[in-house]
């Protein structure tokens, strides 16, 4: 066989056109790659952390006492004497205050002549009776005519023991509403006493349905009071309504105040932080991660596997705190969101993830 030579003019114009095809094949290359980074959305991506947090409830009302005693006489009459003052302290059972008892006191020795006449009465029947003088329907009427007068002298007798008032609990008279010879009617509020004592300080607040399902009996709050600025007082969650408030829509909660060495008085303002026991865990995300929010719904992209492509998932986003999103769930396994560019993407877009420096990762 024989060998072919091609003429040397040939030879070297092959090597001349070489160079040229290889640097156009690259070329190519190069304006497809250029053509896909154009069709590509520019991102940047944040780590996706995790926070477990206790919820903070914030509220304020008046300080108060959680026994209050608004007493008044349960006739009316007119007022022979009281017996204390404003602020002046008293033990439960002390007599406070008393009616004129004149006419009270007559009431009840008329209502006892009464049924003593009716006892005598209703033993001369019996006698008569047992002697077939009388009727069994005569006996029957002094019966119940004895037994109607003797509870007219028990409602008499009632009436005179409350035309005194007593304290009904050991604390501190708050209010004197009437003074002696004023004419009080039943049910009058005559003096206004609550109890005073290191564990009768509470604050009643109104919280809404939101911060009354975190809270349970027993949770800690942190009590300060403005007559107190220095100070923080130890508070305890002891009531918790089981119905709003009609009027307000809100949930009354109490919460028992220990005053320490400190002097307490009903009206004056509180502020309470009151710490739930239950602790939740949240995803934490940068809040620019958000898209298409509405109310505690919003949507995140993260990157596909194949680190080219985006995906939408939708979030429950629990509060935000400063700049960053508290998510409560939709993020569960996820490492990464998109951050910067999330507003430019849609399901499955093509996207170039960036480092700081806008190079492509």
């Amino acid at each position: 066989m024989k060998n072919l030579r091609l003429p040397s003019y040939l030879v070297l114009l092959a090597l001349e056109l070489a160079p040229m095809s290889f640097v156009a094949c690259q070329k190519a290359k190069s304006t497809t790659a250029a053509q896909k980074d154009d069709t590509s959305v520019a991102i940047q991506t944040a780590s996706v952390k995790e926070e477990t947090r206790t919820e903070s409830v914030f509220t304020s009302g008046l300080i108060s006492s959680d026994v209050e005693a608004r007493l008044s006489f349960k006739t009316g009459g007119i007022i022979d004497k009281i017996y204390v003052k404003e602020g002046q302290k008293v033990s439960q059972g002390q007599l406070l205050a008393t009616l004129n008892l004149t006419e009270i006191n007559a009431q009840v020795q008329q209502a006892r002549q009464s049924y003593e006449k009716a006892e005598r009465d209703l033993q001369r029947v019996k006698g008569l009776y047992a002697d077939t003088a009388a009727t069994l329907e005569q006996l029957q009427n002094v019966t119940t005519a004895q037994e109607v007068a003797r509870q007219n002298l028990t409602i008499a007798q009632f009436n005179q023991n409350y035309s005194q008032l007593r304290a009904t609990t050991s604390g501190t008279v708050l209010k004197k509403l009437m003074n002696e010879g004023e004419l009080a009617s039943p049910g009058a509020q005559v003096l206004y006493v609550a109890a005073t004592g290191q564990q009768n300080w509470v604050v009643r607040v109104g919280v809404s349905d939101k911060d009354w399902a975190k809270l349970s009996i027993g949770d800690k709050a942190k009590v300060t009071l403005d007559a107190y600025p220095n100070d923080a007082f130890e508070g305890t969650v002891t009531e918790l309504a089981q119905a709003a408030d009609p009027q307000n829509k809100l949930y009354e909660i109490e919460v028992q105040v220990k005053p320490g060495n400190k002097r307490f008085a009903p009206g004056l303002f509180a502020r309470a932080e009151i710490i739930p026991n239950e602790s939740h865990t949240y995803s934490i995300i940068p809040i620019e991660a958000l898209v298409e929010g509405n109310g505690q719904q919003a949507f995140v992209y993260v990157v596909s596997a194949d680190k080219h492509t985006v995906k939408k998932l939708p979030v429950r986003v629990a509060f935000f705190d400063n700049q960053r999103a508290m998510i409560a769930s939709g993020l569960e396994g996820i490492k990464e969101v998109v951050t910067a560019g999330a507003s430019f993407l849609t399901e499955g877009a093509d996207v170039a993830v960036m480092n700081d420096s806008g190079t492509i990762k």
